[in-house]
C-alpha cells in the first residue's frame, strides 16, 4: 500500500479502500491525492475507527478529476452508489442543490434538490448552497423574474385570471400573469440567465464591480462590503460539473491511451448512470502483434461485460471499435459534457500508464531505460541505440568572455564525470555559428586521436542555424553520417534535423523529450555558470594589477581594506603604507600621480 501511495498524483481526485474481499469500505476526495492518501499510513490516529479502517484496508484505486469540485461530487456519488461501512452516509439520502428553469411560456429559475424529467434546464450541482442563492439574488436583481406557481399558459391570459401582486409593485416582476410584459421578450431574460448559470459570470462580475465602485464613493462602505463578499463568493463559482451532469444521462465512457508506437495499451472504462461517475476501472494491455486501437478496445468492452454484466447502449470514445456492434450507439464529442468526460477518462488512462513507468523504474530500471532509449531511437531516426548523447550550448554576453558547455548523458542520465567546458578561441564577437563550429571541431577532433567512444546522437541548443554549424564541422572531420545531430528550439519545443527545414513536435508527454529537455538545460545550466565564473574573475581584474610590484596578495589586501580600487587611489602614501608598506604605497602613489599628468 505504501508504495501504491508513492505513486499517486499530486491532483484533485478521489480515492477508494477495499477490504480483503474486495468490498468498498470508504470513499473519500482530496485536493492532492498523495498528501492525503499518505496521511492514513503515516502515523497513528486519535480515532480508533480510523485506526480500523486502516487496518482493515488490502487495496485501494482512485480517479483524477480536473477540480476540486468535481472530487467532491464524484465522492458524494460513490458513497451513494456504495454505501461504505466506514463513510458517513446522508440519512436522508439528499444531493446537492441544482438551479432549475422550468419549461414554461415564463419560466421560473429556483434552487431545487429534486431532479423531475420535465424539459427543465437543470444547473449544478452546487456544493455550496451559499453559492447557488447568491447566484440566484444576483440574476433576479439583474432580470425581473416571476416567483409565483402560476400556471401561466395563453389561455390563463385570456381569461384574465391573474392579479398584479406586491412582486411587481416593487419591481421585481414585470406582471407575467397579466401579461404586460410579451412572452418573447421574457424568453430573452431567460437566455441571458442560461447564459450565466452556464458559466459566463463576467457581465454579474462587472455589475457587482461597478456597484461596489459607487458605494464606495458614496461612502457607504457597509454596502459595499456586503456585495464584495458576493463577488469573491461568485468568482469561485462554477456552474458545469464534468462529474455531474444532467445532460449525459447514462452512458459508458471509454478512454484509451494507446499510442500507435507502443507496445502497451490503457483503457479507462467509466459507467455513467442519470449523469453521474459511479464507477472507474483502469485495464492494461501489452500489445504482441501491433493491434490497432479499434481491437483493444473490442477487448477492453468485452472485459467489462464480463466483470460488471453491463449492457451497452450508448458509448462515449475516441475510437471506433472493429467489431460491429448495431444495438449500441458509439458517439465521439466535439464539446460539451460528453467531451470533458471523455477528456477525464483519458486522463485516467494516461496516469496509469505514469503509475506502471513509476513502478518499474523503482524496481526494474534497466527495462525503464531500456525502454526510453528505444523511445528516443524511434522519435530521432537512429539506426542505433542512443545510450550515449552529447549536448552543446554556447553562452557570451555581446561577444564578451564566450564560452561554451558540452554535457553527457550515459543511459539517459547525466554522466557528470564527463561534462566539458570550452573557451572559445577563434571567433571575434556574438557569433553562435562560428563557436559552434569551433566547439564540435576541438571536441570530436581530440576523442577520435584518443581513441575514446563517439556519441550515437548530438543535440544542439538552437534552431536551423546553429544546427548547420554543427553538420558542417562534422563533415569537416569526416563525422557526418556516421554521428546522429539533431537541434532543439527553446520556444516550442522545436526539434530540426539535417537538410529538413520544417521541424518535428514530439509527444509533450513523451519520455524522448523530456530527456533531451533535460540535455537542453543542462547544458545551459553548465554554460551559464563557466560563463558566470570567467565574467567574476574578469569583473575582479582592476586598475591596481596594472602597477608594477603589486601582485594577487597585495591587491586583495588593499581591496579588503579600502574596499575599492577609486578609495586606494584616494588614499594618501601613509594610509597606503599601514597596509601594505612605504615602498609599495610610495610606487602606487606614483602610478597614480603619472596617470593624473597623461590624462
Amino acid at each position: 500500500m505504501r508504495e501504491k501511495v508513492s505513486f499517486l498524483p499530486d491532483t484533485p481526485g478521489v480515492y477508494t479502500y477495499y477490504d480483503a474481499k474486495g468490498t468498498v469500505i470508504y470513499v473519500g476526495k482530496a485536493k492532492n491525492l498523495r498528501r492525503r492518501v499518505s496521511s492514513y499510513f503515516n502515523r497513528e490516529h486519535p480515532v480508533l475507527r480510523t485506526n480500523m479502517l486502516v487496518r482493515a484496508i488490502a487495496d485501494m484505486s482512485y480517479i483524477v478529476v480536473p477540480t476540486e469540485n468535481d472530487a467532491l461530487n464524484l465522492e458524494n456519488a460513490l458513497i451513494k452508489e456504495h454505501r461504505p461501512r466506514y463513510n458517513v452516509l446522508l440519512k436522508d439520502d439528499k444531493s446537492y442543490p441544482w438551479i432549475a428553469v422550468t419549461n414554461e411560456m415564463y419560466p421560473r429559475v429556483f434552487i431545487t434538490r429534486h431532479y423531475v424529467r420535465d424539459g427543465s434546464k437543470y444547473f449544478g450541482p452546487y456544493t455550496n448552497q451559499a453559492v447557488a442563492k447568491t447566484i440566484l439574488e444576483l440574476i433576479r436583481q439583474i432580470s425581473p423574474l416571476r416567483t409565483c406557481r402560476l400556471p401561466i399558459t395563453p389561455e390563463y391570459l385570456r381569461r384574465g385570471a391573474g392579479h398584479l401582486c406586491l412582486q411587481y409593485h416593487i419591481k421585481r416582476c414585470q406582471g407575467c400573469c397579466t401579461g404586460l410584459i410579451d412572452a418573447d421578450t421574457y424568453q430573452n431574460y431567460i437566455a441571458h440567465i442560461k447564459k450565466i448559470l452556464s458559466g459566463d459570470t463576467a457581465e454579474i462580475l462587472d455589475y457587482l464591480r461597478a456597484e461596489m465602485t459607487r458605494l464606495a464613493a458614496d461612502l457607504k462602505f457597509e454596502e459595499a462590503q456586503a456585495l464584495k463578499e458576493r463577488y469573491q463568493l461568485l468568482e469561485k463559482y462554477h456552474a458545469r460539473s464534468v462529474i455531474i451532469s444532467q445532460t449525459t444521462g447514462d452512458v459508458d465512457v471509454f478512454g484509451l491511451d494507446a499510442p500507435d508506437d507502443d507496445t502497451d495499451a490503457y483503457v479507462n472504462y467509466m459507467h455513467v448512470r442519470a449523469g453521474t461517475v459511479v464507477r472507474s476501472v483502469t485495464l492494461h494491455y501489452r500489445r504482441n502483434l501491433n493491434e490497432p486501437a479499434g481491437q483493444i478496445l473490442d477487448y477492453a468492452m468485452a472485459e467489462i461485460t464480463q466483470q460488471f454484466a453491463v449492457e451497452y447502449r450508448r458509448v462515449v470514445t475516441a475510437v471506433t471499435p472493429e467489431t460491429d456492434m448495431p444495438s449500441v450507439e458509439f458517439i465521439t464529442p466535439q464539446r460539451g459534457d460528453k467531451m470533458r468526460l471523455l477528456e477525464v477518462s483519458q486522463r485516467n488512462a494516461r496516469q496509469r500508464r505514469l503509475d506502471d513507468l513509476k513502478h518499474i523504474a523503482k524496481h526494474n530500471p534497466e527495462q525503464r531505460i531500456r525502454k526510453t532509449l528505444e523511445q528516443i531511437q524511434k522519435d530521432f531516426r537512429l539506426s542505433e541505440l542512443p545510450t550515449h548523447i552529447e549536448c552543446f550550448d554556447n553562452s557570451n554576453i555581446q561577444g564578451t568572455n564566450p564560452v561554451a558547455s558540452c554535457v553527457v548523458f550515459r543511459n539517459a542520465k547525466p554522466s557528470k564525470k564527463d561534462y566539458r567546458h570550452f573557451n572559445i578561441k577563434t571567433v571575434v564577437g556574438p557569433d553562435d555559428f562560428a563557436s559552434m563550429r569551433e566547439v564540435l571541431t576541438r571536441r570530436y577532433t581530440r576523442l577520435m586521436e584518443e581513441g575514446q567512444e563517439l556519441p550515437q546522437l548530438i543535440v544542439v541548443d538552437g534552431g536551423k542555424g546553429q544546427l548547420s554549424a554543427a553538420v558542417e564541422a562534422l563533415d569537416a572531420i569526416g563525422l557526418r553520417g556516421k554521428i546522429a545531430v539533431v537541434g532543439i528550439a527553446k520556444r516550442l519545443e522545436e526539434i530540426f534535423f539535417p537538410g529538413d527545414s520544417v521541424p518535428i513536435y514530439i509527444d509533450k508527454n513523451s519520455e524522448s523529450l523530456r530527456v533531451v529537455q533535460h540535455l537542453r538545460d543542462e547544458a545551459h545550466r553548465f554554460g551559464i555558470t563557466h560563463h558566470r565564473n570567467r565574467r567574476s574573475a574578469s569583473a575582479i581584474t582592476s586598475e591596481l594589477d596594472s602597477i608594477p610590484g603589486i601582485g594577487p596578495r597585495t591587491r586583495t589586501a588593499l581591496l579588503t581594506h579600502f574596499r575599492s580600487a577609486k578609495r586606494v587611489k584616494a588614499a594618501t602614501e601613509a594610509e597606503l603604507a599601514a597596509v601594505v608598506g612605504h615602498a609599495r604605497a610610495r610606487a602606487i602613489v606614483a602610478h597614480f600621480a603619472q596617470g593624473s599628468q597623461n590624462s
